[in-house]
């Protein structure tokens, strides 16, 4: 077998790689939007990129609205969701939560969008990162790189990450509203942002 015949067989068997990578992330993505558990901000871009002959997605979320719940030693492992929203949230919701939290510490979180593309190429992994300049996504890379299958990874800057008890001392019922208010606030600028990354799409990957 000479240099050329193996070089097509290889070629053929990462098409045929990504092919089946596509279609286990496609399937991936229709049930769980079947299932309800797809963010609705990401499924207009998430079905166009369906619909593309050299790109998947792997994993979204358009951002969400949450109380963390900790322990004495704050450590990840004693962390857990006390309330969390995937949409703006009304104050009063948050503050009554607050006032009926009895543990150790509680922190605020509004989290930035995420967003993971794949890809079979060096030079559609550079088209995306072209695509994240043009929308705006300053915090975006390749995160995984392999012969015929590239991750690039998005990651919003509108976020919040901000105590409201700890052991003793709690923040102001205003300030909880505050909180609200803002996090709702950097929410919809979530959701303009997947619109416009939604729109750019369309004009740079297909």
């Amino acid at each position: 077998m000479n240099k050329k015949t193996k070089g097509q067989n290889k070629n053929c068997l990462e098409a045929t790689r990504f092919e089946m990578t596509k279609k286990h992330h496609l399937n991936t993505y229709e049930e769980a939007k079947k299932m309800g558990r797809m963010d609705k901000d990401f499924i207009p871009l998430c079905n166009y990129i369906a619909k593309t002959k050299n790109y998947f997605t792997t994993s979204s979320c358009a951002g969400r609205i949450a109380l963390i719940s900790l322990g004495p030693e704050e450590t990840k492992q004693e962390s857990a969701f006390y309330r969390k929203w995937h949409r703006k949230v009304k104050p009063k919701e948050v503050l009554e939560a607050f006032k009926e939290y009895k543990g150790s510490v509680l922190w605020f979180k509004q989290e930035p969008l995420i967003f993971h593309l794949g890809t079979n190429s060096i030079e559609n992994a550079k088209k995306i990162l072209e695509l994240c300049e043009k929308t705006g996504i300053k915090r975006a890379g390749i995160k995984s790189a392999k012969e015929g299958k590239y991750i690039i990874e998005m990651l919003g800057t509108q976020n919040i990450t901000t105590p409201i008890v700890d052991q003793k001392m709690r923040a102001s019922e205003e300030y909880v509203k505050y909180l609200a208010k803002k996090g709702n606030e950097k929410f919809e600028k979530n959701q303009a942002l997947i619109k416009k990354l939604f729109k750019n799409a369309k004009e740079i990957l297909f």
